[in-house]
């Protein structure tokens, strides 16, 4: 609040005789009784508005003892005395009228009503403070202008924006998408408007292509105010090489490969062609526009193949790097071997016979790992062979452990067997008188023997 307070003699009405009648009888009915303005104090402010809107000047008392409010414009004509309008202007009404407040609305503001509007309050002595009014004019237009409408790549180009008959000046800042960037701007004066011209020099790049570039006003009688362009950028071809087969692993002898190439640019790429970096192509290999095929990989194929595509603005290329492995060698699964041993128990019926152990077979292992080929291994591959040396040493070692606890087991039987049949043979002796008795009372003694006499006729 700008509050101005000016303490004088009695007003002069620039309103003309109309506006000067009512005044003049109304001080010659009050000379007698015209109050003292001890403690009353007289209040305002300035008002700012926007061209085309309203303002409302508002003159109020403090302490108010019912004395006289008037409201002059900047001529000093009077506007409103009381709730009575001498100016004969339909843009002003009254809005509120008291002993205390005088508030007045001015429609459809323009530049000529910019200026001092004074309150009176008639008092002993009177009291006058003034009110500003203020204007603003937004921009009129505002134009980006491009030096270029199609750049190429790596140019550099100007672009200038003008926000034109604004009140006060205007002030232009520009954007190329979410980034600011920074012009330089130039201020013309037309009477009491005001023209501003931004410069930018922006470099472009493929990636600015389809990019709005922005230019925004700030200015207290409008917001958001902008307008943009939106950048159009040629640029050669971006090359891409993909593998289409094999989707993973290497590339190996006697295996096909088929590549793809993929090119964009701006203009598209019309001109898109194969060739061996440092080499003919060879014959075997089939080319199929974008496509790149060899059905059966040697290693005469090693090397670099290109693939190139061109358009108005210039050539791009992508390499791909060919090398050619040996094809994989099948790995044999490792064999386990088991051998399975049956011991059959042998009841002895006939005392003069001695049954010997029956002597079963096994299979023979290998006597190293290395009687195994595995071939030339590589990589993977040669990790697989030491676990199958692993696997094939541990077998060995259980075989070898279960044939000895074999042998102890059959060694045990046969001397138990023996000591069997010496028991036999011996059987009866024991109760004889002497040793005659005792030889003819043993199994296969004489008794015996007289059973198995044979008669010859």
């Amino acid at each position: 609040m700008a509050a101005r307070a000016q303490h004088s003699g009695p007003a002069a009405n620039g309103g003309g005789a109309p506006a000067l009648l009512p005044l003049l009888l109304l001080l010659l009915s009050a000379a007698a009784i015209i109050p003292r303005g001890d403690g009353q104090n007289l209040i305002t402010e300035d008002v700012t508005v926007v061209e085309g809107d309203v303002a409302t000047i508002s003159c109020r008392v403090k302490n108010s003892d019912d004395s006289v409010i008037q409201l002059l414009n900047p001529n000093r004509q009077t506007i409103y005395f009381r709730d009575f309008r001498p100016l004969k202007d339909s843009r002003f009404q009254l809005v509120n009228f008291s002993n205390s407040e005088l508030r007045v609305s001015l429609t459809n503001v323009s530049i000529s009503d910019e200026g001092r509007y004074f309150c009176q309050l008639y008092t002993d002595p009177p009291q006058e403070i003034y009110t500003t009014i203020t204007v603003l004019v937004p921009p009129r237009n505002l134009v980006i202008d491009i030096q270029k409408e199609i750049a190429v790549e790596g140019e550099e180009i100007e672009l200038n924006c003008t926000a034109m008959a604004s009140r006060p000046a205007t002030t232009i800042r520009w954007f190329k998408g979410n980034k600011e960037l920074t012009g330089k701007s130039e201020v013309e004066q037309w009477s009491d408007m005001y023209t501003v011209t931004s410069q930018l020099l922006l470099k472009v790049g493929r990636e600015d292509d389809g990019v709005p570039v922005i230019c925004l006003v700030d200015h207290p009688a409008v917001k958001d105010l902008q307008t943009q362009r939106y950048l159009e950028v040629m640029y050669k071809p971006q090359v891409r090489v993909s593998q289409n087969y094999p989707v993973q692993g290497l590339t190996r002898e006697g295996e096909p490969l088929e590549l793809t190439c993929a090119a964009f640019g701006k203009p598209q790429p019309t001109d898109m062609r194969w060739l061996r970096v440092d080499d003919e192509m060879p014959q075997h290999v089939v080319v199929s526009g974008s496509n790149l095929l060899i059905s059966n990989l040697n290693k005469t194929d090693n090397g670099t193949y290109r693939c190139e595509a061109s358009n108005a603005v210039g050539k791009s290329h992508a390499d791909y790097m060919l090398f050619v492995y040996d094809p994989p060698t099948t790995i044999p699964p490792p064999t386990t071997t088991t051998t399975t041993t049956t011991t059959i128990p042998t009841t002895i019926t006939d005392t003069t016979a001695t049954t010997e152990p029956a002597v079963h077979g096994f299979t023979q292992l290998p006597n190293s790992a290395e009687e195994l080929d595995y071939g030339d291994l590589s990589g993977e591959e040669g990790a697989i062979r030491s676990v199958d040396h692993a696997v094939v040493g541990g077998v060995v070692a259980v075989v070898v452990f279960a044939m000895l606890c074999l042998l102890i087991i059959l060694g045990r039987y046969f001397a138990r067997h023996k000591g069997t049949y010496f028991t036999h043979e011996a059987k009866g002796a024991d109760d004889a008188a002497d040793a005659d008795t005792a030889i003819i009372n043993a199994e296969g003694g004489q008794n015996n023997s007289e059973e198995k006499k044979e008669y010859f006729i």
